[in-house]
């Protein structure tokens, strides 16, 4: 059972309203500097683009997270739930939960490729899978690959299932929570191929985290399903 947090209103707004506008001002700095032909951000390849895109939503997050906890007079140990001494149970768990969704996540997303090339719908990668696989440096491969694995999990997590579902939920809409910010998450992610399967696993995260009482567990879960798929990727980009 989740425990409650002290989340404000007014914190929770101000969260919100800095994550918007991170992400307004790295939109509108890439495209001042694609306009000024800025050396590395010539093209969507180049490496200025997924710096400013990944630094502007989750490396704000990281920055943004201290601040979250120091206006409500909270440790990261008790937001995260590391105090419990459930470690290893969440981690296991966690572990289950991604060997359960991976070939479901697979099984969906196959169905719903199937299903707009039915309607006659264009396939669109998302712009975090078109980042890791267009890296052309080898630095540049690496930073993607860390953040992918390490970054983005902790900082869409503590969004997702930290702040909006917890404060959602504790706002008396526990339904609205559990399935309105899993459509949410899948919805920032920017393709329809993948939105499906990223919605049942954003449910998977949600109840992992509800019966952990443990942040750890679905950052971990993320984590291993976002470095399953990174696996998966350079597999099928070296048989093509």
């Amino acid at each position: 059972m989740l425990s409650k947090k002290p989340w404000r209103t007014e914190v929770v707004l101000f969260f919100c309203a800095a994550q918007a506008s991170c992400l307004f001002l790295g939109v509108a700095l890439i495209g001042i500097l694609q306009k000024m032909q800025v050396t590395g951000f010539h093209s969507d390849e180049d490496f200025g683009n997924p710096l400013v895109a990944t630094l502007s939503f989750q490396g704000a997050t990281w920055l943004l997270i201290p601040i979250f906890l120091r206006l409500h007079g909270i440790s990261f140990r008790d937001a995260f739930g590391l105090k419990k001494g459930n470690w290893l149970s969440a981690v296991l768990l966690a572990v289950g939960v991604v060997i359960v969704i991976l070939p479901v996540s697979e099984a969906l997303m196959q169905v719903s490729v199937h299903v707009l090339d039915h309607f006659g719908w264009k396939e669109h990668n998302e712009e975090a899978v078109t980042l890791v696989t267009g890296a052309k440096a080898f630095w540049m491969k690496v930073y993607l690959d860390v953040f992918t694995v390490a970054l983005a999990p902790v900082a869409e997590e503590f969004i997702f299932r930290g702040v909006l579902y917890t404060y959602i939920k504790q706002l008396g809409y526990p339904w609205l929570a559990f399935f309105g910010v899993s459509a949410l998450f899948a919805l920032i992610h920017g393709d329809a191929a993948i939105a499906v399967p990223l919605f049942v696993l954003a449910l998977a995260l949600t109840w992992l985290y509800e019966k952990t009482d443990n942040l750890l567990a679905p950052i971990i879960a993320h984590s291993l399903f976002n470095t399953a798929n990174l696996i998966l990727l350079a597999l099928v980009s070296k048989w093509s």
